[in-house]
């Protein structure tokens, strides 16, 4: 039995979504540590004589600190094997990843990292939305609306002054806010889109403009997370465009 770590990113959510590798090395776990995010289809194909840990975070829901989760997977690395940290997305993206190898390694633990593919680019790709697109937007920006000081990240006004399509994560709880701010730089008729549960079944998607952010907010699902898309891209939604064509239906000439 030889002790070591593999943090593998699973993914926005689909289990068709997490790399050939990931999935080979998932498979060769002789322990398995969870989040959240990770979808429980995924966690069933996994040997059921195997330890599966849940260790997600979910709206100040959580069931292990961080301190206790880098614990506990040195633990179970010196105790089963082979521990897989999988995590949804991909480790490196808001993922505190780093925290966790550092950890790990201090103990002398081999470390292998297996990318997964972030849903900050795959979930809006989902939609048909993309976050560049060639005359409309050159760039994008990812942002996290939850930082350690549970503020806004001072890069979104930054952000917002650009042109770029901006993508924020787990920001549902804030989309008020958000898109008030955003609304000072990017003007009320800037697109902005919301969608949950990235490429599940149950995935929605509702958009409009910063100023029907409440008509949004209404309809959204707090206790899960989202992915929130401000910028012009957002208008190759078909959605949007239907609801284009209804505000200039309904102006007051």
């Amino acid at each position: 039995m030889r002790a070591r770590v593999s943090l593998v990113g699973a993914g926005p959510g689909s289990i068709n979504l997490i790399t050939v590798r990931g999935s080979r090395v998932l498979q060769s776990a002789d322990a398995v540590l969870y989040d959240a995010l990770v979808s429980e289809e995924l966690i069933q194909q996994v040997s059921a004589n195997i330890p599966k840990i849940y260790v997600g975070k979910r709206c100040g829901k959580h069931s292990y600190s961080q301190e206790e989760i880098n614990t506990l997977i040195v633990k179970s690395a010196f105790a089963y094997g082979h521990v897989v940290r999988l995590k949804g997305g991909d480790p490196f993206v808001f993922g505190r990843a780093s925290e966790e190898v550092e950890y790990a390694e201090s103990f002398g633990l081999p470390v292998d990292i297996v990318p997964g593919i972030t849903s900050a680019i795959s979930v809006p790709a989902s939609q048909g939305i993309p976050v560049t697109k060639r005359g409309v937007s050159s760039s994008f920006w990812v942002l996290t609306a939850t930082t350690k000081c549970h503020n806004l990240s001072k890069d979104f006004e930054l952000a917002m002054q650009s042109s770029a399509t901006v993508l924020i994560l787990m920001g549902v709880r804030k989309i008020r806010a958000i898109a008030k701010l955003a609304a000072q730089y990017r003007g009320e008729s800037s697109p902005i889109a919301v969608i949950q549960n990235g490429t599940l079944l149950n995935e929605t998607c509702f958009v409009g403009t910063l100023k029907e952010v409440n008509e949004i907010s209404a309809q959204l699902d707090i206790s899960q997370p989202g992915i929130i898309v401000i910028g012009d891209v957002v208008a190759d939604h078909p959605a949007f465009f239907e609801e284009a064509i209804q505000r200039v239906v309904n102006m007051d000439f």
